[in-house]
């Protein structure tokens, strides 16, 4: 494999420009460029950057112990320095908003919508009806933001994360969006774009509560905890629609209940995120998802810390 073709892979990952890509490995334009039409190749630094970035978008390169202890420890501190997370979302408006319109934006953009972060926040807090955009999508987006409502207040109450919160999420995510909103598929599925077997629907109940029963918990390492639970319930693939949204509303709900923020995972970091829960669900080995979880929950705390 040539430059070019690395450097493509790693920009349709990342979903950067050419320009935004030249910043990341550190020259101008002009010489990433050259690079990209060939005319050009790397020094050997810049070749050795490449290379190493390629294998981690790619799901090949091994994170280290050590790095994944150092940022699931400034994670912890992080934690400490918030007595009550719920609370202060909940207690900040400003706060409460962007994490709704993020989570909801981001989520949804994953899973395909069209609508742009300003479509969003139109639908989500001025009660927007768009023109050029479809029923479903607006819906999809109101209906996000009334299971993060459902979601921040079942945390603050304490109420426990088990299998009846799932349903009620899929239940209040899917309202007028599909007759079988909160139950489980009663068919097989197969995952768009990757050669991975899903639960047997007639087995779908058994493992949820299966998996439901590991995140009692979380007291434990909640990074690791949440790489796993997700991987897991996204593998069984329990319901006909809305399955990656869930995903992350659960592993949302089991941060808060860690004390942790939320994890704000980007719609740009779609390729890498599929890339990582792959290669969790079929190596294995999940320490590039934990290590990517750990820097999407950096991102939450960057909310709760109002920089945005």
């Amino acid at each position: 494999m040539n430059i070019r073709q690395k450097l493509e892979i790693i920009k349709k990952k990342l979903g950067l420009t050419q320009t935004e890509l030249a910043e990341r490995f550190g020259v101008s334009f002009v010489a990433f460029n050259n690079w990209w039409l060939g005319k050009s190749i790397p020094r050997k630094k810049a070749e050795a950057l490449i290379e190493d970035l390629f294998l981690e978008v790619t799901g090949q390169k091994t994170i280290s112990i050590d790095r994944l202890i150092i940022k699931k420890e400034r994670l912890q501190k992080k934690s400490l320095e918030h007595k009550s997370i719920i609370n202060e979302i909940l207690n900040n408006k400003d706060i409460y908003d962007e994490f709704v319109l993020k989570l909801t934006y981001h989520s949804n953009s994953i899973e395909g919508s069209t609508l742009t972060e300003a479509d969003t926040k139109a639908v989500l807090f001025d009660n927007v009806a768009l023109q050029n955009k479809t029923l479903i999508e607006q819906l999809e987006a109101k209906n996000h933001q009334t299971a993060l409502n459902y979601l921040f207040d079942h945390i603050f109450k304490k109420r426990e994360i088990n299998e009846d919160l799932i349903l009620k999420l899929h239940s209040i995510l899917m309202n007028g969006i599909r007759p079988d909103a909160g139950f489980y598929r009663n068919h097989g599925v197969r995952i768009v774009g990757v050669s991975l077997p899903t639960a047997n629907y007639i087995r779908v109940p058994e493992i949820i509560k299966s998996i439901m029963i590991s995140v009692k918990g979380i007291n434990k390492d909640i990074v690791s905890l949440s790489a796993n639970v997700h991987s897991r319930f996204e593998q069984v693939h329990p319901f006909s629609d809305g399955n990656g949204r869930i995903g992350r509303l659960l592993m949302t709900a089991m941060l808060l209940k860690a004390n942790m923020a939320p994890a704000v995972i980007h719609q740009q970091q779609k390729q890498l995120y599929y890339t990582y829960l792959y290669k969790s669900q079929t190596k294995d080995d999940q320490s590039q998802l934990e290590d990517f979880l750990c820097d999407t929950i950096l991102s939450g705390f960057d909310i709760l810390e109002r920089n945005f």
